[in-house]
């Protein structure tokens, strides 16, 4: 069972994904920490509610600073939307869900909404989203897995959005649990250097 520290920026939905899932016993996993870099993100509520302890922390620095004081295994960016740089024994344990099919719709400026629109822009009638270990550049490193949702041609935005979150709270609990039970190792060793 892995040790998790869980970073996010928002609402906190893939907090209470993960949540759910270890209270059911499905997830491979424990919360030994949730951090925001913003102060008032609803998640840091929900974090303090469900009983883990929960943080603000601007960047990367008060975020390490954090995180020296617990045993973690893997950190997971459930929606942190500012690039993290970990402290050098966890640089290959960051676990990041990006919501395209990486290497498509991926990269500086492409997260939630903005991903959604590119993908009905350019007429796409799949999408879907990608477990990957973060490596220090925007939606790169090595993939876990990625999952597909199919798109019709009348769904808007919101619509697409919707799908692709329901895949993401199926991906990323996975992705732990596969993480789990191949090492990190696996994964950084599956990819061209």
């Amino acid at each position: 069972m892995l040790k998790m520290a869980v970073l996010l920026s928002g609402s906190g939905r893939t907090l209470d994904n993960f949540h759910e899932r270890i209270t059911q016993g499905t997830l491979a996993g424990s919360i030994q920490v949730v951090i925001s870099n913003v102060a008032t993100a609803l998640g840091v509520s929900k974090a303090k509610a469900y009983g883990y302890p929960a943080f603000y922390a601007a960047d990367s620095t008060a975020v390490n600073a954090i995180l020296q004081h617990y045993q973690i295994d893997i950190i997971c960016l459930a929606g942190y939307l500012k690039l993290y740089s970990p402290p050098a024994q966890l640089a290959r344990s960051v676990l990041n869900i990006h919501p395209s099919l990486i290497p498509s719709f991926c990269g500086p400026g492409f997260y939630g909404s903005r991903v959604h629109r590119a993908v009905k822009a350019r007429g796409c009638t799949v999408s879907g989203c990608t477990v990957h270990f973060a490596d220090g550049n925007y939606d790169e490193g090595p993939i876990i897995l990625q999952k597909t949702v199919e798109l019709a041609y009348e769904d808007d935005i919101d619509t697409i959005a919707a799908k692709v979150f329901a895949a993401e709270c199926e991906a990323f609990p996975e992705a732990i649990n596969l993480v789990d039970a191949k090492g990190a190792d696996f994964f950084w060793a599956r990819v061209a250097k």
